[in-house]
């Protein structure tokens, strides 16, 4: 059974769509540049390998190597996190800039379809009247 897709596009409340896509977009470009000054405030430069692993002088109990794998471990962790919402973040902006060429785009069809309806009335009168007035 085919989805009545001009059903679906009447019912979608054009007017506020197309009155909120600038909020939309605005919000997703905010949100991303919140993300970047975060990230450029809490940067560090990333540790070397070597000096991830803080060598004590003498022997080293197995806790303190334990407990430092697991630093190295979370600061990797927090980089792979960190570089994941960035692109998510920026997959949200890049949507929203979509969305609002969307909206735009049907704006645009939903003119042209009304004058194309238009037309289609204004010729269906002009040929009735002209057939009418050749009869």
């Amino acid at each position: 059974m085919p989805i009545p897709w001009l059903t679906a596009l009447k019912v979608i409340p054009w007017g506020d769509v197309i009155e909120h896509a600038p909020k939309v977009l605005k919000g997703a470009r905010d949100l991303l540049n919140q993300q970047r000054q975060r990230r450029r405030e809490t940067a560090e430069p990333a540790p070397a390998p070597d000096a991830a692993v803080i060598e004590a002088p003498g022997p080293t109990p197995p806790e303190l190597r334990e407990l430092q794998q697991q630093l190295a471990t979370a600061r990797e962790d927090l980089t792979r996190l960190q570089q994941t919402q960035d692109q998510i973040t920026q997959t949200v902006a890049e949507l929203a800039e979509q969305n609002t060429r969307l909206v735009a785009a049907v704006e645009l069809l939903r003119t042209r379809t009304r004058l194309l309806m238009g037309a289609v009335v204004v010729l269906a009168v002009v040929l009735a009247a002209w057939y009418f007035s050749a009869a």
